[in-house]
């Protein structure tokens, strides 16, 4: 089904609060580092009449010509124009003329003027006729769709804070139908649901070029970068379609997770028509059934929701239901769900080469999901395993479940290990932190199964005492490729997994260096 907007569906919104930096921003946008086919121009953000003009005079002269959407929202509307209707019309009327072949006005607009008076204002511009609902869903979206087209509507968009994967679903529906319909799902749901909007049959969907001007928004870089949806999917080009394959990671929190760039820069480097998506998920019920509504081909599971999980498999790899932790889920055929754990083979690729398993003493911090995997792949391989965790309860199920033996942070200064394992998620980003003082790390060898930051402070104050240090990188590679070869059956391309990952956090080192 084609778009009402010819060429790539990814909207780069320019959103300046003076013409000059209104200038930059649309050159960044169309300029060959993102190329955008399509520009929103929020002239609501220019802080004055006189800025929107000098803005709009230079942009009638520039060659490059993008589909350019010129919206001045009113307050009334959730945008940022503090003057009446008709000051509205005047300065989108000013747009369409200098070249923006689409004005996007806002319900609340349109409702009080005349199609008549609407269409002369904005000749020879389109009309994209919008809502915006900030706290929620609407009740019912069948009277709503109806009422933005009865405005006279070339295309229409809704924009809806979404609470919950129900909610998106919700949302979503009307776009497998309609070419002439942007679904805009905002909210804490995860990025990803912004980009699933776009495979569900959204016209568009909006991307920052500097600045994020609405809730869940994604910048253009990561939509490029990380999503590819400039590039081509399938038959497609610019964005995946309903036979885009997709995965998932869910977790809660989700924002720190690279493993969407990881699995996406495989997909691309295999030319398979999949993306995999980022999913803020509190309660698993909900990203279940819309595993099942949108066809979801298989997903990651991390913290905290690794042991949950298993509730809701139609089956399990043995080792996986022994560790009783799963990180990862194929969907088979009839929406069965079999779970696997790559995190045990992850662990052991990461600290053999530092540490020779059998006799050593390993002390393992937490008692989660990861932490199970670790401690039953520690004890097959001949260690002996010793678990702290704040919940002590946990900490002695894990040791007798593991066949290891639970301790008390006490004796902690007394003990010395082989080698100590983080599993708790105590100094991921962006918050940082130790799980442990200096005191407390005796041992040859500190590994942390946190890879965001490369550094995390537990492994900056080990370095300070002398003690050898593995990052968190090499077990989330390892069992990313494990994950990535049990959905597709196939070689995962590992070079350019590690590649994607190891640039991102140098890129992101540098930029901390920096400030």
């Amino acid at each position: 089904m084609t778009s009402v907007f010819p060429g790539n569906r990814v909207c780069a919104v320019v959103a300046g609060a003076t013409a000059a930096e209104a200038k930059r921003q649309f050159r960044l946008a169309v300029g060959n580092r993102y190329r955008a086919g399509v520009v929103e121009l929020r002239l609501d953000y220019l802080q004055t009449d006189e800025e929107r003009s000098a803005f709009l005079h230079w942009l009638s002269r520039q060659r490059r010509r993008p589909t350019r959407i010129a919206t001045c929202r009113r307050r009334a509307g959730g945008g940022r124009f503090s003057g009446d209707v008709d000051g509205e019309l005047a300065i989108l009327g000013e747009a369409a003329r200098a070249g923006c072949s689409w004005c996007d006005v806002e319900i609340e607009t349109a409702e009080r003027l005349k199609l008549a008076t609407l269409r002369k204002a904005l000749a020879p511009a389109k009309l994209l006729i919008s809502a915006h609902d900030f706290r929620g869903m609407p009740r019912s979206l069948p009277p709503l769709l109806g009422k933005l087209k009865r405005c006279g509507a070339d295309a229409i968009k809704l924009s809806a804070a979404c609470q919950t994967l129900g909610d998106v679903r919700q949302l979503l529906a009307p776009a497998r139908t309609r070419r002439d319909f942007v679904a805009i799902p905002m909210g804490d749901t995860g990025e990803g649901v912004r980009v699933l909007a776009l495979r569900e049959g959204s016209a568009l969907a909006y991307a920052s070029v500097v600045d994020v001007v609405a809730p869940g928004q994604l910048s253009i870089d990561a939509m490029l970068r990380v999503y590819r949806l400039g590039r081509r999917f399938g038959a497609s080009a610019g964005g995946p379609t309903r036979g885009t394959r997709v995965y998932a990671v869910v977790g809660d929190p989700i924002g720190h997770s690279l493993s969407p760039l990881m699995h996406n820069a495989a997909f691309a480097a295999r030319g398979e028509n999949a993306v995999y998506l980022p999913f803020r998920v509190r309660q698993l019920d909900d990203f279940i059934e819309a595993v099942r509504a949108f066809g979801i081909s298989g997903f990651s599971v991390t913290l905290p929701h690794k042991e949950r999980v298993l509730d809701y498999l139609d089956g399990c790899d043995p080792l996986a239901a022994e560790i009783g932790a799963v990180n990862t889920v194929a969907v088979r055929g009839g929406n069965r769900l079999y779970g696997y754990n790559t995190d045990y083979a992850g662990v052991l690729r990461a600290i053999k080469r530092h540490v020779p398993l059998a006799r050593s003493r390993v002390l393992l911090l937490g008692a989660g999901g990861s932490a199970r995997a670790a401690a039953f792949a520690l004890a097959r391989s001949g260690a002996a395993v010793v678990i702290w965790a704040r919940r002590e309860e946990k900490a002695r199920a894990l040791a007798r479940a593991s066949g290891g033996e639970a301790i008390s942070r006490t004796v902690l200064r007394r003990e010395k290990f082989d080698a100590i394992v983080n599993c708790t998620p105590v100094g991921m980003h962006p918050g940082g932190g130790s799980p442990l003082k200096s005191g407390e790390l005796n041992a040859r060898v500190v590994m942390d199964l946190i890879y965001r930051p490369r550094r995390t402070d537990l492994l900056k104050l080990a370095e300070r005492r002398g003690i050898a240090t593995i990052s968190g990188v090499e077990m989330f590679l390892a069992q990313g490729a494990a994950q990535w070869e049990i959905w597709n059956k196939r070689r995962a391309p590992r070079d350019v997994m590690r590649r994607a990952v190891v640039a991102a956090l140098a890129d992101e080192e540098r930029a901390l260096a920096r400030r």
